[in-house]
């Protein structure tokens, strides 16, 4: 399968890209979206108080004994990645880490902004001297052939109870990882910008001595 990225929002991605996952959080609770994504974690790089925000590209592996067999399927959504974009990948269905040194290189030299598993990770210091982002829920030496391969490519996945979509927004940093659908993005960037100017005023009047709780709330969507 393939996705559409023409209609992709990108005024807002990059809005979004100013704030951090507990702003963006923050305000999904406040329209009734839960979004995070539990136990995946940071695994690669980010420089200090960087983030990752673009659409995502969706790859779901299956269980299989197949020894030797080709991966066109995730190299081939590596190869298709849109400039900025995700990778998603669903690997819990086996033990087994299909993410490392090699598919985080094709898909830095791609384009992709970062990568991010559900599953395990490896080849952890190969990534980070590659300077790439890759998150997971742990990291494991084990290999996926004989175990599990990746066979559908641009499908919605489950990825604990959160459904993403091609094109659905995902945002990481080092707090975790959250998924904003499509047809919100624009509403949630408005509301994080809204939410990051009260966070702003909160931070300057308790710079200059205010008490918390003196400012609290500030706006309308609750800093912390």
């Amino acid at each position: 399968m393939s996705h559409d990225y023409s209609q992709t929002d990108w005024d807002s991605i990059n809005r979004l890209s100013k704030w951090y996952s507990g702003d963006i959080h923050d305000v999904m609770d406040k329209h009734g979206v839960y979004g995070h994504l539990k136990g995946i974690s940071l695994f690669g790089t980010l420089g200090e108080g960087e983030v990752v925000c673009g659409p995502a590209a969706t790859v779901r592996y299956e269980p299989s004994t197949r020894t030797g067999q080709p991966q066109d399927v995730y190299h081939g959504t590596i190869d298709a990645i849109v400039r900025g974009g995700i990778l998603m990948v669903d690997a819990s269905c086996a033990e087994g880490s299909g993410t490392g040194e090699l598919m985080s290189t094709g898909a830095k030299v791609a384009g992709a902004a970062a990568t991010v598993v559900h599953g395990t990770v490896r080849d952890l210091a190969e990534v980070r001297r590659l300077g790439y982002p890759l998150f997971g829920c742990g990291y494991s030496p084990v290999g996926v052939s004989g175990r599990m391969e990746a066979m559908h490519s641009q499908v919605e996945l489950d990825i604990g109870g959160v459904r993403v979509r091609p094109g659905d927004v995902i945002f990481g940093d080092i707090n975790g990882v959250v998924v904003i659908p499509y047809e919100l993005v624009g509403t949630i960037a408005d509301a994080a910008d809204a939410n990051g100017r009260a966070e702003a005023d909160c931070r300057k009047r308790l710079l200059a001595g205010d008490k918390l709780r003196d400012i609290w709330p500030v706006g309308s969507s609750g800093p912390v």
